[in-house]
């Protein structure tokens, strides 16, 4: 991912959270003719070193892990994004022609190399942790011990665990940093008033940034 100085984001903490917060990724791989691509959840094992592991499942139908296993793989983590308009920065008439349509967002892209989890207990494990992360602000949480043990393995038979051990985590945070505070606030304030959630959560990453540097 290209990533200029100005967006760079490196606080393995930061980019941890995000990953969490936005753990439906596209899991991207090139090992045969072609790349292929699936969108999934992932989830984040955190370590007290290197970039931490990302573990998730897939249809054994899916041809992508036959072809991913043992290669070096990218899990790209996407947040709020938003269209800026160039009216929005109150340009003065002599910087009018300087000033053009762009796009912030927020991604981390994560790298690593693919591992199939062979180890059935190890399978359970992960789908187990994966339903508990989504279902533990529900009503009424689902849990694997909710169907016998017979339609548990039925449902193991049909997937296929992995296992990525991050090799390189990147942080692009494009939010205007490379425009002065005035067009920022301008930017910010439009967002504001245009609605849409991802509107407003780019507005508010706008202003946190800038409340960090000053």
């Amino acid at each position: 991912m290209y990533v200029p100085q100005s967006f760079a984001i490196t606080d393995r903490a930061t980019l941890h959270e995000f990953v969490e917060r936005h753990s439906f990724a596209a899991l991207i791989s090139h090992g045969g003719q072609v790349p292929q691509a699936s969108h999934l959840p992932l989830l984040l094992e955190r370590r007290d070193a290197g970039q931490g592991t990302l573990i998730g499942h897939m249809a054994k139908a899916n041809p992508q892990w036959q072809q991913a296993d043992g290669q070096t793989v990218l899990a790209i983590f996407h947040g709020p994004h938003a269209y800026i308009s160039p009216t929005w920065y109150q340009a003065k008439d002599g910087d009018a022609e300087k000033v053009v349509p762009t796009w912030n967002y927020v991604a981390v892209h994560a790298s690593g190399t693919f591992h199939l989890v062979s180890d059935r207990e190890r399978l359970r494990a992960i789908v187990r942790r994966t339903v508990d992360t989504y279902e533990r602000d529900m009503a009424s949480p689902w849990a694997m011990t909710d169907v016998d043990a017979g339609f548990q393995q039925q449902l193991l038979e049909g997937i296929v665990g992995f296992e990525i051990v991050i090799e390189e985590l990147q942080g692009k945070w494009k939010l205007n940093q490379n425009h002065d505070e005035a067009r920022r606030r301008n930017v910010i304030h439009a967002l504001q008033q245009a609605g849409g959630d991802d509107q407003q959560a780019i507005a508010e990453l706008m202003r946190q940034t800038l409340d960090h540097e000053m």
